[in-house]
């Protein structure tokens, strides 16, 4: 089955080449299963990819620029990550949210995500995994996203825009600071990071512990809604291609805060590695932003436990006392 038939035409079709040069770039770690392995089926003869998922990896979005062109961490490099992030949660220190965990442990300094006013402690955060990867991106090749364009409004993949700091009112805020959403799919590791994932013949909903985002995606080659129709998280179309579950998602409306919610198109791919882990990889085309599309990916593992809401404004007190806060200021800058 495939959807990119449906007139966005030329657009998907491209990315999909790109798409393809990703899935080629995976296939040796994805080949070490062969042979080894069977993707188990649901009744209606789909791969299985039920159950809930957790993003709690270590890999950076960017490489660091210490690693060069390499690609993947040597045994001995991940031995020491792992006693580095048990020393720092041991520490008490500030959380270490995305990619901070493993800034902290390559330079032994733990900084503040939220210095200004004080931060959670590592004891919120979940006990993050340590992959062979030295960036979830691997396409660009160097491991870092492409050139921004010259007119780009700062938006991008996972640099949040800033909320206004002096707001008159609620639509001066951003969408994550009203509690509206974190972007679908959400990809920051660490923290209300698991994803559970349940399927029928006709449909794939995905379930985000973050916010209260669910994504229903049917299984059809039937064509994208209109152009002129934008929705906050697009909309998605899904197919099996083999053993890895498809999305295609197009009709942004542009006004999220997050940059893969601003894209023209992006192509996500599911693919099982073994009974504990899940490959999820993104093709991003984000042409307001960046000069090319890129390829993201992480390996996601299993869990037994539930997922649970998101408690966004904590009893409803934050939305109000992020305005009194902002009268206040302007008071004592009078």
């Amino acid at each position: 089955m495939s959807i990119f038939k449906s007139g966005k035409g030329e657009a998907a079709r491209r990315l999909m080449l790109l798409v393809a040069c990703a899935v080629l770039l995976w296939q040796p770690l994805y080949g070490q299963n062969a042979g080894k392995w069977e993707t188990p089926q649901t009744i209606d003869g789909h791969p299985d990819l039920q159950g809930v998922w957790g993003n709690n990896t270590i890999t950076p979005v960017e490489r660091p620029q210490m690693f060069g062109d390499r690609r993947y961490l040597t045994d001995e490099e991940q031995i020491l990550l792992r006693r580095r992030i048990a020393e720092i949660t041991e520490g008490d220190e500030d959380a270490l949210f995305g990619d901070g965990v493993f800034e902290a442990a390559l330079s032994g300094e733990v900084r503040s995500y939220d210095p200004s006013t004080g931060n959670y402690d590592q004891a919120w955060l979940v006990e993050r995994e340590v992959h062979d990867r030295t960036s979830q991106i691997i396409d660009p090749p160097n491991g870092r996203f492409p050139p921004l364009l010259g007119d780009a409004d700062g938006v991008t993949f996972n640099r949040p825009q800033r909320g206004n700091t002096s707001p008159a009112s609620w639509l001066d805020l951003t969408v994550d600071d009203r509690c509206i959403s974190y972007g679908a799919p959400y990809l920051n590791a660490g923290y209300n990071s698991y994803w559970q994932i349940v399927q029928s013949k006709n449909h794939v909903v995905i379930v985000q512990e973050m916010m209260h985002d669910a994504r229903v995606v049917p299984l059809t080659d039937k064509p994208h809604v209109d152009d002129k129709i934008g929705l906050w998280h697009g909309d998605a179309r899904g197919y099996f291609d083999a053993e890895s579950l498809v999305i295609e998602t197009t009709n942004f409306s542009g006004k999220s805060t997050f940059g893969h919610n601003r894209s023209r198109v992006n192509i996500e791919r599911f693919t099982r590695l073994n009974d504990t882990q899940l490959l999820y990889q993104i093709t991003v085309d984000q042409p307001d932003t960046y000069s090319a599309p890129y390829t993201r990916e992480f390996i996601m593992d299993s869990t037994p436990d539930p997922i649970y809401e998101y408690a966004c404004h904590e009893g409803n007190y934050s939305m109000a006392n992020i305005l009194r806060g902002a009268r206040e200021q302007e008071r004592l800058s009078q």
